[in-house]
């Protein structure tokens, strides 16, 4: 099994953006160096506790930062960018990173997000768009030869050759593309069944495991319209995760600290808003009262000192059949960094041995 970090990124209001930026340069300083196969970095719009616009962005500033972490958006929100330009863009960061590049896509689900691009996410046109976006791309990134491609939400023209001297001309550095990963959230999800359907990478995000196990249903169902075998060794499982020398300094750590707050101010108001309490329930009779940060850790978090934490992982790959990657949800920890960091390098140099095998 391999270690990866997933972040929103997070931060609380009251964090400047540039104060945020260089708590996530930090944390993912701190995880190349620790080896850490990956990070991934969110795109959102309209959110006060994830204000990251432009994942790339952060990604450049990374790559130069760190020496081997695989790096990528995670993920761009392909309806909200024109499929040539994002094309031409994620090639050139590609080239930067000498091929060190992940490229995540996701639909969006913020209805505010929607509203402030005009996109009809009630009826699903988020999702029809991501697949004709990435169809697009990589149309742009196979073909060599000119072509129009008239769609639904986009008309883009690979053009000949002008005067001599202009042309098409941006690939990516990774043959025939830097991977490409699929964010997923709801039931059956449809950029699921994207990733089945195409061989990307497929990335579950943190609702209960009972739950999370149904998304390998959505990767299988897109596999089989494309007569593939999806490999569980390359899903990946995003996780609320801290790791401290003891039971109860983790649970302090994470449930009373920011993780806690994070969850109490932001993440659970919203899951609730969206009608997604039910999903992090360990049993349906869970009346709504009971959910809160302490319900979550006790449930759905993994959280303890390094054997507590091995046996959780070890019981989460039990329960959804087998996944090849944990990716650490990303929290802003700036006032206690110490904790952070030493979570991450327990989780890597005491925990991972423990379940390596998996």
């Amino acid at each position: 099994m391999e270690l990866g970090y997933f972040t929103m990124p997070s931060h609380p209001p009251e964090r400047g953006i540039r104060e945020g930026q260089e708590w996530d340069l930090e944390v993912i300083r701190h995880i190349d160096q620790l080896g850490f196969q990956e990070a991934w970095f969110g795109e959102h719009h309209t959110s006060i506790w994830e204000p990251n616009p432009s994942p790339d962005l952060l990604v450049a500033q990374a790559l130069t930062q760190t020496e081997q972490i695989r790096l990528g958006p995670g993920g761009f929100l392909l309806p909200y960018h024109h499929p040539a330009e994002l094309a031409n863009r994620v090639a050139t960061l590609d080239h930067l990173s000498n091929g060190r590049l992940n490229f995540g896509v996701a639909a969006s689900g913020l209805p505010s997000d929607w509203a402030m691009f005009n996109v009809d996410g009630e009826s699903g046109a988020n999702r029809d768009m991501t697949r004709e976006a990435l169809d697009i791309i990589l149309k742009l990134w196979d073909a060599d030869e000119p072509f129009t491609y008239e769609g639904d939400y986009w008309t883009v023209t690979l053009p000949e050759e002008m005067f001599g001297l202009l042309h098409p001309h941006l690939k990516p550095l990774q043959d025939p593309h830097p991977p490409i990963g699929v964010a997923g959230l709801s039931k059956g999800s449809d950029t699921l069944k994207i990733a089945g359907e195409n061989g990307f990478i497929p990335m579950s995000l943190n609702l209960n495991p009972a739950y999370v196990a149904s998304h390998w249903d959505a990767v299988e169902e897109g596999a089989a319209r494309a007569n593939r075998i999806p490999d569980r060794s390359e899903w990946r499982m995003v996780r609320e995760v801290f790791v401290a020398e003891t039971d109860e300094e983790a649970w302090k750590l994470s449930v009373e600290s920011h993780m806690g707050r994070m969850y109490s101010e932001y993440f659970l108001p919203l899951l609730n808003n969206f009608g997604f309490w039910e999903f992090l329930k360990h049993n349906e009779d869970v009346p709504d009262s009971d959910i809160s940060p302490e319900y979550c850790a006790q449930h759905n978090w993994i959280v303890g000192s390094p054997d507590t934490v091995a046996e959780k992982i070890a019981t989460m790959q039990e329960n959804v059949g087998g996944f090849g990657c944990l990716l650490v949800l990303g929290f802003d920890y700036m006032e206690n960094t110490e904790a952070w960091l030493n979570s991450l390098s327990l989780l890597k140099e005491e925990v991972l041995p423990k379940v390596a095998h998996l």
